[in-house]
C-alpha cells in the first residue's frame, strides 16, 4: 500500500522580513515521482533544503521516512539522495575514484565500494568512461555521475533540484528515462524541481504548482485540468465537410450528451466536452451524412494549466 514518505506539516521559513516559504503543506507517497514545479525564486529550493535538514524551518514540522529532518539531519542524509544542479566532484579523480570514495564515506568496504562503483557507472550509461577524469566529463556526463553517486548509497527517496539544466535534448531523454526507471523498477521515491513544464509532465506522477513560497495546486495533469477548466476538460477538434443535405452540424452535435460549447473556423469545429466523447462525436458526424475528414482529442497540458495558474494569481495581485 502506498504511504507517505514525506509529510511537510505548515512549514514557513523567513529570511528578515522576506518569506521564502509560506505556511507550506506537502505530501510526496512512497515510490511515485513528485514534480515541484515553479520559476525561480519561487522557495522550491528552499522547501528541498528544509527536507534535507540543511535550513530548520521557522515553523512548522517536516518529516522525512517518518524523522524529523529539523531535529534528527543525519538521520535523513542517510535515507536522502540529493543532487543538486551543479555537481561538484574530485575533478584530478576518475569517475569511479569519486564513486568509491562517496561509498567509503558511507561505511562500504573497499571491495564493496568498487563493485558498487561499477555496478551505478553501468547503470546511468557511464561504462566506457569509468577512468576518465571527472575533470574532462561533460555537464551530462558529470549529472550522470551525479546520479550514480547518490544511487551508491543506496537511498529511498532520491531529491533532484533542477537536473537537466544546461544538457543537451539527447542528455535530457536519457536522463528522465533513468529517472523513471529508478521508480518504476527500484521503487525509489523521486522528488523532481524544476521551472521546465515539458519534463515534469514527461515523466511526474503528481505535481505541484509553487509559486512566491506557497503550493497553489497540486495534482496530477488530468485532476488540474478538470479543476482548473471546469467543465471543459476536452477539446475535440472535427473536420467536416457539408452535405447536400445541408445537415447542421453544430445542431446535431450540442444533442450529444457532454458537449458544453461549439466554436467554428471555416470547416474545422472545436468541440468542448465536460469528458471523452470522441467516439460519439465521431458516430453522430457519420450517422448525420456529414463528411468527417479527420477528429483530434486534445487534452489541456502542463503549459495551458500552469499559464492559466499564473495569470489567475496576476489578476489577484493587480486587485
Amino acid at each position: 500500500m502506498d504511504h507517505n514518505v514525506i509529510e511537510l506539516f505548515d512549514i514557513t521559513k523567513k529570511y528578515g522580513s522576506f518569506t521564502a516559504v509560506d505556511h507550506l503543506n506537502l505530501t510526496v507517497k512512497k515510490s511515485e515521482v513528485f514534480g515541484l514545479l515553479g520559476p525561480n525564486g519561487a522557495g522550491k529550493s528552499t522547501t528541498i533544503l528544509m527536507m534535507l535538514g540543511l535550513t530548520e524551518p521557522t515553523s512548522g514540522s517536516v518529516s522525512v521516512c517518518g524523522i524529523n529532518s529539523t531535529t534528527n539531519p543525519i538521520e535523513v542524509k542517510r535515507k536522502v539522495g540529493y543532487l543538486p544542479e551543479d555537481v561538484g566532484f574530485y575533478n584530478d579523480l576518475t569517475g569511479i575514484e569519486n564513486l568509491v570514495y562517496t561509498a567509503r564515506l558511507n561505511g562500504f568496504s573497499r571491495n564493496e565500494a568498487e563493485k558498487s562503483a561499477v555496478k551505478f557507472m553501468k547503470r546511468v550509461g557511464l561504462s566506457d568512461d569509468i577512468n576518465k577524469k571527472a575533470g574532462k566529463y561533460s555537464k551530462g556526463m558529470r549529472q550522470r555521475l551525479g546520479l550514480a553517486d547518490v544511487l551508491i548509497k543506496k537511498p529511498e527517496i532520491i531529491i533532484l533540484d533542477e537536473p537537466t539544466s544546461g544538457i543537451d535534448p539527447t542528455g535530457v531523454r536519457d536522463f528522465l528515462n533513468l529517472i523513471v526507471g529508478l521508480s518504476r523498477q527500484d521503487g525509489i521515491t523521486v522528488l523532481f524541481s524544476s521551472h521546465n513544464l515539458h519534463q515534469v509532465q514527461q515523466v511526474c506522477d503528481h505535481l505541484a504548482l509553487f509559486v512566491k513560497g506557497k503550493i497553489i495546486a497540486d495534482g496530477n495533469v488530468q485532476d488540474l485540468s478538470v479543476k482548473l477548466f471546469g467543465n471543459e476538460p476536452f477539446i475535440i477538434s472535427a473536420g467536416i465537410s457539408l452535405n447536400v443535405n445541408n445537415v447542421n452540424p453544430e445542431e446535431e452535435l450540442k444533442k450529444i450528451e457532454g458537449v458544453t460549447t461549439i466554436s467554428r473556423e471555416k470547416n474545422i469545429f472545436n468541440i468542448s466536452c465536460s469528458k471523452d466523447i470522441t467516439s460519439e462525436i465521431a458516430r453522430v458526424i457519420v450517422n448525420s451524412g456529414m463528411n468527417l475528414n479527420y477528429l483530434q482529442r486534445k487534452e489541456y497540458g502542463l503549459d495551458e494549466i500552469y499559464n492559466r495558474y499564473f495569470e489567475g494569481e496576476e489578476k489577484h495581485e493587480r486587485k
